[in-house]
């Protein structure tokens, strides 16, 4: 009887945050408008503002081996299809800004952390529109101007 009721608690917890997860997509999308579309985009100099002044965070979530070839140096790598197990590594504080070379899979996951109630954007620019800003003396710049 004991393994019954716990069974049955834990099946109904499962549906209900999944209803939950539902909804808030619902609600996200429902609510859709131009001006969410302008704020769920960060450009690539809007980031390094960010990152600079301690308000954002940059997720890569390209796969594993994507990001050992390169990577900003900046941020944390969750691949996509491991980010539903690795939110506790997600600074709820802060702007999560989602992003891959281009932005199919940061979409995906800014998507996702909406309906996880994240403050969230992705990289309209792409991490190779990020590579591209931070040349030379930007570079430099950058880094400089990071928190310590």
């Amino acid at each position: 009887m004991r393994y019954a009721i716990t069974f049955l608690a834990t099946t109904f917890g499962v549906i209900f945050s999944a209803f939950a997860e539902e909804q808030k997509l619902a609600d996200f999308i429902g609510n859709f408008d131009y001006d969410t579309r302008i704020e769920m985009k960060a450009g690539a100099r809007e980031l390094v503002d960010l990152l600079q002044e301690g308000k954002a965070q940059l997720v890569d979530i390209r796969f594993k081996e994507e990001y050992e070839a390169w990577h900003m140096g900046v941020g944390i790598n969750i691949p996509l299809n491991e980010l539903p197990d690795r939110l506790n590594e997600l600074d709820k504080d802060k702007i999560i800004v989602t992003a891959c070379p281009h932005k199919d899979r940061a979409i995906i996951a800014m998507t996702y952390l909406k309906t996880k109630s994240y403050n969230t954007m992705y990289l309209k620019d792409g991490l190779i529109g990020l590579a591209e800003l931070l040349r030379g003396d930007n570079a430099k710049d950058f880094i400089d101007g990071m928190p310590k």
